[in-house]
């Protein structure tokens, strides 16, 4: 019985062996074709609205690409600005699961419930005792580990085994050849040093001073882009939160700051706690060898700790708390109850500066050192004055800030045309005006936030506006002037139309300069330092370097790649480099040592492995999704994606 069913599936995996060689030798013409304009449309017609996206029927929703764009960015903080390129990645991934899981069922290759558990088992042994599975455990340390529900965690587990399957399918027998190995080899050890100037276009700019005629010609060919934006000026009336601080400080007496200690009382409570430092080995996923050479080496560094080795040190180098690991295994002030029984018994046990022995836990060993500790009380008023003097302060100004500001409200919405200077006399607020200004520019002294530009810029000339809360205090305005936008003159832009013109203008003799360095360097017996001097460059010589190396100043050596192909003393011509410009004379060039090449050619060819099945695994990517566009079971509807261009 076990022998036929090992020759069925043996003559199975020959079969998809077969399968994936066909699939693997029509990417070439697959992948010209889903390149001809036409032949893949990827249309998303006859899906729903909020279908991103079709695969064999199944729909891939807005709401599905949301949940995997939180996933797969979950404890990062992303801009809006990447937002749609997170969103891009996690319909691609979304994608390619179901388009495998289809394929997968279209060859018979399938993640059993069996391989499954004893892939759980490898990345959960915690879960099991001796040979039982313990379900609770199970949830937790799924949890602990991995931050997701049991049923999340499987699913992805599954997932990643059948992407697994196929990339060993796909890349079976693909295989790296000595003379690639050599070849990378070379390309990897060979090393040039060169002589060098680089010439900077953004030092030249200062050196170009154009005629009068010179800068209008300019400006007069660029004049569509020389447009003064409309400015407007505003009269303003001011409540100054500082000069309202000052006074409310002043007025705060002592028997309010007693009240509100009286009313906080519970925040003055200190609890039994302990200062004291860590150093932690963990041992979830362990093995139990593994778990007795962890606490051998935790009672090694006891016994450092207890000699006087510093126990800061000490867990700097030997902690795997990566969170109190840079601060010296600094855990704070922990309360009575907050960490691990055995932990706490040593905390509120051992005297002050002393190390403890090494404790067990659920999660590894911990060595503790106890810096200091402090005994259940309630802080003194006199203690905590000073800190309670900026929590009553801020709260009284709040509700002075927010009386005037309704109060002003009212007054407006009463007439949002009276005079500016009537009411700020009656608030007793400061006025003030300020110069013209655009949509980007500061609004003088009232700064530049978004609300206070949308109000100014909205505003009816002759209107008083609502109070705006801004970082001053609180203000009232009206628009006192506006001065529509406008074609410039070069009176108005000089300094700018100047810049853009220098800077041109630098780029063009910047490579000028080049050129007239490379033609110099290359004459018959010219010095390429001294032809340098004589044009004020400054020659340096760089150091060997490989193509996988670096250059100050220049950056990778992949950029100077015809210098490899040079011979000493041969001059390159102008080459551009971050938008300087870069001439070179060949120093050296050191082949690779032969020698070397049995030392490092195990690592080559790995690399080179890998990266020839990443290329074909992603080869198999595009023509499996191409082929099933074509074959009208994948289809894409980018316009719902927009819809994360605009969330926040």
């Amino acid at each position: 019985m076990l022998k036929s069913i090992q020759q069925r599936d043996l003559k199975r995996n020959r079969w998809i062996k077969v399968t994936m060689a066909v699939i693997l030798g029509a990417i070439c013409i697959a992948m010209v074709l889903t390149l001809i304009p036409g032949l893949n449309t990827g249309s998303a017609s006859g899906n729903s609205p909020d279908a991103v996206a079709t695969v064999a029927g199944q729909q891939i929703s807005v709401q599905d690409v949301q949940q995997q764009l939180e996933q797969n960015t979950r404890g990062q903080n992303v801009s809006p600005m990447l937002r749609p390129y997170y969103a891009q990645q996690a319909l691609d991934q979304l994608v390619f699961e179901r388009v495998l899981d289809v394929e997968a069922d279209r060859l018979g290759i399938p993640v059993t419930s069996q391989e499954l558990a004893d892939r759980i088992r490898q990345i959960l042994p915690e879960a099991w005792s001796g040979g039982t599975w313990l379900k609770d455990r199970y949830a937790a340390a799924v949890q602990t580990r991995t931050g997701m529900s049991v049923s999340e965690f499987e699913s992805v587990l599954r997932q990643e085994m059948l992407e697994m399957k196929f990339q060993q399918l796909v890349t079976d027998g693909i295989a790296v050849s000595p003379a690639e190995i050599e070849q990378e080899f070379r390309r990897r050890n060979e090393k040039v040093a060169i002589q060098y100037a680089l010439i900077k276009p953004a030092e030249l700019a200062s050196t170009i001073h154009p005629t009068d005629a010179e800068l209008a010609a300019y400006f007069n060919k660029n004049a569509a882009s020389y447009q003064i934006p409309e400015k407007r000026s505003v009269h303003y009336a001011l409540l100054d939160t500082s000069q309202l601080r000052a006074q409310a400080q002043a007025q705060i007496s002592n028997d309010a700051l007693s009240a509100y200690y009286k009313a906080h009382i519970d925040q003055y409570k200190v609890q039994n706690s302990a200062h004291v430092e860590h150093i932690l080995f963990k041992t979830l996923g362990k093995t139990d060898a593994e778990v007795a050479e962890i606490r051998k080496k935790a009672g090694d560094v006891v016994k450092q700790a207890k000699k006087g080795t510093s126990f800061e040190d000490l867990a700097k180098k030997d902690s795997e708390d990566d969170a109190t690991k840079a601060k010296g295994g600094d855990l704070g002030w922990i309360v009575d109850g907050q960490m691990a029984a055995a932990v706490q018994q040593a905390a509120f046990n051992l005297p002050k500066g002393s190390v403890s022995d090494v404790i067990q836990t659920d999660y590894g060993f911990e060595i503790i050192k106890v810096l200091d500790r402090q005994v259940a009380h309630t802080k003194p008023f006199d203690e905590v004055r000073a800190s309670i003097l900026p929590e009553v302060l801020n709260s009284t100004v709040t509700e002075q800030e927010n009386k005037i500001a309704n109060q002003l409200a009212d007054a407006v919405r009463q007439s949002d045309r009276q005079p500016l200077d009537d009411l700020a006399k009656k608030f007793n607020l400061q006025t003030g005006e300020t110069q013209p200004a655009s949509f980007t520019e500061p609004v003088g002294p009232l700064g530049d936030s978004a609300d206070l530009h949308q109000v100014v810029f909205q505003l009816n000339p002759g209107e008083l506006s609502d109070p705006l809360h801004l970082d001053k205090g609180i203000v009232v305005l009206t628009v006192k002037d506006v001065q529509p936008a406008h074609q410039a003159t070069l009176a108005d832009v000089h300094d700018k139309v100047l810049a853009q013109y220098q800077q041109e203008h630098s780029a063009d003799l910047a490579r000028a300069h080049a050129q007239e360095l490379a033609s110099g360097a290359k004459a018959a017996g010219a010095s390429f330092d001294k032809v340098a001097k004589q044009m004020g460059l400054d020659a340096k010589t760089s150091e060997p370097f490989a193509r996988t190396g670096s250059i100050p100043d220049l950056g990778s050596g992949q950029q100077l790649e015809a210098a490899f192909n040079m011979k000493p003393g041969q001059v390159s011509g102008p080459v551009q480099i971050a938008g300087n410009w870069l001439v070179y004379r060949v120093v050296s060039h050191t082949p690779a040592g032969s020698a070397d090449l049995a030392k490092q050619k195990d690592d080559i060819q790995q690399q080179l492995l890998q990266q020839k099945q990443r290329a074909a695994f992603e080869s198999f990517h595009e023509v499996l999704e191409a082929r099933m566009k074509k074959e009208g079971k994948l289809s894409i509807n980018q316009d719902a994606m927009k819809t994360f261009s605009s969330k926040g």
